[in-house]
This record gives structure tokens, sequence and C-alpha cells, in this order.
């Protein structure tokens, strides 16, 4: 199971707006970079993203968060206890007519909110069907101008747990598939970071090779010179 809450981006934007938790323990809880959280304090990274409370979801206690808070060197701990409950195998039950709006509503919080998760996806987790979802994705949804996005976890339609695994199934897609997009490309990075896990993460993500800030123009074209005759196998 990831340390990583769901929704990390949202979460930071809540803890940024309601807590006095330092960026840099925001940024260690939520695998953001310390410059990201002080952009979504400042306005700058984030907008346009609705804030999600840790809390309700289960991700974090309140004793946790003022723990925190009271000693900036203390990190914040995920609580798993909710996201190692086992998922239940669904089943088809009966859904009250008071009850049955609160599909659709979920379908458009999952649309929002997960943007990559597939249709097929949705629908396996709240209940849906392929043409609902692909309707109220397109806002084509006869009822669109009725709905609200809302939670399904809070709906009952699913657990906190069949969304996580979702959107990390979803995740894993979207590497491969921009692996594929990316295969026959080069990558270099210019970076002030020097670190041996910001090198590891930037080689996990196909960067070949790196230049520190600040740089001369005639580092670059030794670089791309030297990368690329180690492409083509020549001696260098």
């Amino acid at each position: 199971m990831s340390d990583k809450p769901f929704m990390p981006k949202a979460t930071a934007v809540w803890l940024v707006e309601n807590t006095k938790i330092s960026f840099k323990q925001i940024a260690d809880f939520c695998d953001l970079h310390e410059l990201e959280v002080k952009g979504i304090a400042d306005g700058d990274v984030a907008k346009g993203i609705k804030a999600y409370n840790p809390i309700l979801a289960g991700q974090l206690t309140r004793e946790e968060i003022e723990s925190s808070s009271k000693d900036m060197s203390r990190p914040l701990t995920l609580n798993k206890k909710i996201l190692d409950i086992k998922s239940e195998k669904k089943t088809n039950r009966y859904v009250p007519l008071s009850k049955r709006q609160d599909r659709p509503e979920a379908v458009l919080w999952l649309t929002r909110n997960c943007p990559h998760l597939s249709d097929g996806q949705i629908v396996k987790l709240v209940g849906s069907t392929k043409n609902t979802v692909s309707a109220i994705r397109n806002k084509s949804y006869w009822n669109s101008s009725n709905l609200s996005p809302k939670d399904p976890v809070v709906s009952n339609l699913c657990s906190q747990i069949d969304i996580k695994n979702a959107v990390d199934k979803a995740d894993r897609k979207e590497v491969r598939k921009k692996k594929d997009e990316t295969r026959d490309l080069t990558f270099f990075m210019c970076t002030t970071e020097t670190s041996a896990a910001h090198r590891q993460k930037a080689k996990s993500l196909g960067v070949r090779g790196w230049i520190h800030k600040p740089f001369k123009d005639s580092q670059i074209i030794h670089l791309v010179d030297f990368m690329t005759k180690e492409l083509l196998g020549e001696k260098t």
C-alpha cells in the first residue's frame, strides 16, 4: 500500500488552507515539491482544484494534524487503518428512489476529481452504465443542470480503497502509455537539485542526462553531442 494520500494535490490545498503545518511537512506527506506547496499557498499552483478534506476521508486524524502543527520537524503519518480495509465484493441491490440521484452525482464527482479514470472503471465503482458516464463526462446527460458532484464514499456507493485502487491502476496505465510514446526520445534536464534521490527519480522518468544551473551554452552543446554519439553507438 502506497504511503501517498489519495488526491495528494487536493489534499495539499486543504492542508494549506486549514492548518498551520509547514510547507515541508505538507510536501513530504503529499509527495510534492516544497516549492509546489508554496505555489499553492500563493495561488499560483492548483488553481481550480477543490480542497479535499483528509480528515473526512479518513487519511488523517485531527490529533495527527495537531501534533505535527506543534512540532515542525514531525512528519504527518497517513492513517492506514481505513485504507487497509479490504474492499467488499459488490452485489446488485435495490437502490431507493431517494438515493438514485447519488449515482450520477458520484459519476460527476469522479469525472472531475479523477478525470483519468476510464468510463469502465467508474461504472464498476458506482454501478452506473457506460452511456451514463460518457454523457455526464461530455455534459450531454439529460439532467446535467441539476447534478452536483458528490463523493461516492459519502454516498456509500464504494469505499476509499476502491477509488484508490482504481486511481493507482489508471496511473500505472498512464505511465506505461507515456513510456511507449517517448520510448525513442531522449530527455535532458536542467535543474538546481543535486540529491541522489532527485537523480534517481529523474532516471525513472526517462531522463538520460542533466545539467546543473547555472550553466553555459557550451555545456548543453557538449551534452547533446555526447548523448547523440552514445545513441548512435559511436566512441566518445
